[in-house]
């Protein structure tokens, strides 16, 4: 179900329909609201608009770190994912030749316990 939202930001109301939660909505509008404001308290020459695309390019600036950071991420999980599964087969191998190396060792045993017997 959409949310209808009523965000006030630099002084102009703007609604939003959303399928995400009304107090995300307002956090992201109170975010960008805050953002703005600063911006254009720091200087007489920042209009709405400007503060807007300089909002903008900063929103857009950090989602593009962020994905390029969820994609280093991925790699390096996907390079455990394949160092831990190659881990795996070579314990499973490992234990395979424990295994043959005790069959041999009980066959030694018993060849020498027959040895002795004579």
């Amino acid at each position: 179900m959409k949310n209808k939202v009523r965000l006030n930001v630099c002084g102009t109301d703007y609604y939003i329909a959303s399928e995400d939660d009304e107090s995300y909505i307002r956090a992201i509008g109170d975010d960008v609201d805050a953002r703005m404001n600063k911006m254009m308290a720091g200087s007489d020459r920042v209009s709405t608009t400007m503060a807007a695309v300089l909002c903008a390019l900063s929103y857009a600036d950090e989602c593009k770190k962020a994905n390029a950071a969820s994609d280093s991420l991925r790699s390096q999980i996907k390079a455990y994912i394949e160092e831990s599964e190659r881990s795996r087969l070579e314990a499973e191998e490992a234990k395979r030749e424990i295994e043959r190396l005790r069959r041999e060792l009980q066959g030694v045993r018993l060849r020498l316990s027959e040895l002795d017997d004579r």
